[in-house]
């Protein structure tokens, strides 16, 4: 089967698994429910209305209660407006467009509000996101095309592996005095590559700050534009952020989630609401909706003669609607040309207002975790790629067990960096980690070749800490229970938080409340967080330091750092069952958040049916950083 077709089926699978997912969290559930899934905001007042493009309207919603709720809405998400009323009947289906903490726009494709949304009370459900499942399966269909017209396209057979990455050998790059080695060598690929390059950053080694300077350059040489994505919004604010720390122009497509007023200014809504042809759109908006209102008066009911002057009343506002529409472009025409580097999501980098740009360079940041088929999306508006990323932490998020085992879940910068090694440079140097700490994943993952910046290489948290801690609970009766579809060990749990006190009490005699080292509590198994949270509210003396402590999944922490970590690896049983364990690269991700002492408690006996873990034991045995639970039963 043709490589494309392969990964068409495989994404089907992978729709069908989210729409039953998203049809266990939305049919038959109330509403109250479906908010506590952070599918629903329930209640909404609504704050505004105003004319939108063609024949839409743009209304904004306020979450009135439950603001602090979690939810899983996201700028360009489909969604339902609907009132309690009747809620199966009174609904809207539209598009979020703009979101900003509890503040929510939609565009709607109508003229006007129907009456129902005067009726009880209001609410917003997410959708089912049919449309970026559409854009993949496009950029599939279009990969194909592409390599199978005659000429065929240089890329994608390059990423399918059949033809080389070519290099030019002329490259003089300049000196960057803020980067190591790997890092200018990484630069010098980057520059040199004619197609591709793929910068392979373990935790801590500087990936962002290395792609900025390579992008800095690569401007400087003259390149007009480049498109710099990532699978996630928190993703591409950082490097947003971090682009016009340069003083390079950014746009951000979407709307970031870290919400700040610098982040904001890098928008396409705020680089409009600030250019010089604005003032003229709000004074036409402003007639537009007078012409609307005055268009309201006239009940539906009138005779003919209202019905034809509420008719025209709204042609008129349209009309000058559409000369809005113009204005509004050529502004959009005027931003996006002068843009250095526009920055977006994977499926964003199709976002109306930029979906037919071509591009000289494309870089994916994230590479490691952004799904092939989205990825095809950015990779088809360049002839050169730049791909950065690493293939041994977090891999991309799949629902379906069938189409991870059989592909979907390898992303494209694992398969490029297996199939052109030469086309990838290794970062070397991480500033993070205490060496200790650092050691044992950097000889399973990244050949021994890691070494800590002099910066950390040994720094603790206190004079004769240990940096490395591993406490084996074997023998101590911890059993694990299953609750649902997760795992939880109550007794270790308890446990941890027993010797996280005797940490906390130790750095209370060399910190106060303000430089409280940060802590991180992990655990790959969600019941076990729960329990671990509620371990927490029974230390209400730490309420000075409650704020420098989280308790989270592993997947939480993904590209953060705290100088404490603390794992919970949970499973304890006599069947050797490890679960979740059995994924290696995720407990790489949690291992390697730890910057000044990592403490992992579990079971030998349960995880040594695992080698990772074999081999973690004997390292940490090695280094005398070995303890049995044991020693502390008693205390």
């Amino acid at each position: 089967m043709d490589y494309f077709d392969r990964l068409q089926e495989l994404l089907h699978i992978e729709k069908q698994a989210d729409q039953q997912s998203y049809l266990k969290l939305t049919e038959q559930t109330s509403v109250a429910e479906r908010r506590l899934n952070g599918i629903s905001w329930y209640p909404v007042a609504l704050k505004g209305t105003e004319m939108g493009r063609g024949d839409y309207l743009i209304v904004e919603f306020e979450r009135t209660t439950h603001q602090d709720s979690n939810h899983q809405f996201r700028f360009g998400m489909p969604v339902a407006l609907f009132s309690n009323h009747d809620a199966r009947q009174d609904r809207i289906d539209g598009i979020i467009s703009y979101l900003n903490g509890n503040s929510m726009k939609i565009t709607l494709p109508v003229d006007e509000l129907p009456d129902w949304s005067r009726d009880g009370k209001l609410g917003i459900d997410l959708l089912f996101d049919d449309n970026s499942y559409d854009e993949m399966f496009n950029a599939l269909k279009q990969a194909k095309a592409a390599s199978d017209s005659k000429s065929g396209n240089r890329l994608v057979n390059i990423l399918k592996g059949e033809q080389s990455p070519v290099f030019s050998s002329d490259i003089i790059l300049p000196d960057i005095p803020h980067l190591n080695k790997s890092q200018h060598a990484a630069v010098r690929k980057i520059l040199s590559a004619n197609d591709l390059a793929i910068v392979h950053g373990p935790p801590g080694t500087g990936k962002t700050t290395t792609l900025v300077a390579a992008i800095k350059i690569l401007l400087q040489l003259e390149t007009p534009q480049i498109l710099v994505v990532a699978p996630s919004n928190t993703a591409v604010d950082l490097l947003s952020e971090k682009l016009a720390e340069q003083g390079i122009n950014v746009l951000r497509v979407g709307n970031p989630v870290r919400v700040s007023e610098r982040l904001m200014a890098l928008t396409l809504d705020s680089k409009m609401a600030a250019h010089s042809q604005t003032k003229n759109i709000r004074a036409l908006k402003k007639q537009a909706n007078e012409y609307r209102n005055l268009a309201h008066k006239y009940k539906r009911s009138f005779g003919k003669a209202e019905r034809e002057q509420r008719k025209a009343l709204f042609d008129e506002a349209r009309k000058i609607m559409k000369e809005v529409s113009q204005t509004e472009q050529y502004i959009m025409d005027d931003i996006i040309g002068k843009a250095q580097v526009i920055t977006a999501t994977l499926v964003g980098a199709n976002h109306y207002t930029i979906k037919s740009l071509k591009y000289p360079v494309v870089v994916i940041d994230e590479a490691g975790q952004s799904l092939e088929p989205a990825s095809w999306i950015p990779i088809l508006k360049a002839p050169k790629l730049i791909l950065a990323g690493d293939h041994f932490q977090l891999s991309p998020t799949i629902k379906s067990m069938e189409a991870a085992r059989n592909g979907l879940g390898t992303s494209i910068l694992e398969k490029a960096a297996l199939k052109h090694p030469e086309a990838v440079v290794l970062l070397q140097e991480q500033y993070r980690m205490h060496e200790l700490i650092m050691g044992y994943p950097s000889s399973v993952f990244y050949g021994n070749v890691l070494t800590a910046d002099p910066s950390v290489a040994s720094h603790l948290l206190f004079k004769d800490d240990e940096p490395l801690v591993f406490i084996d609970t074997a023998g101590c009766g911890f059993e694990e229970k299953a609750e649902g579809t997760s795992t939880s060990n109550p007794e270790e749990a308890a446990f941890l938080f027993k010797q996280l006190s005797m940490l906390v009490n130790r750095l209370k005699d060399h910190y106060n409340d303000l430089n409280f080292p940060s802590i991180g509590i992990i655990s790959p198994y969600k019941q076990q967080i729960e329990l671990l949270k509620m371990q927490q509210s029974g230390y209400p003396e730490w309420s000075g330091i409650l704020h420098k402590i989280s308790v989270n999944t592993i997947d939480s922490f993904q590209g953060q750092e705290r100088d404490i970590i603390f794992i919970s690896l949970t499973r304890s049983n006599t069947d050797g069952e490890t679960g979740f364990l059995s994924e290696i690269r995720r407990i790489n991700v949690a291992m390697t958040r730890a910057r000044k002492k990592l403490v992992v408690i579990g079971d030998s006996a349960t995880l040594s049916k695992i080698d990772f873990f074999g081999g973690f034991v004997e390292y940490t045995q090695k280094n005398n950083a070995y303890k049995s639970a044991w020693e502390f039963v008693n205390e």
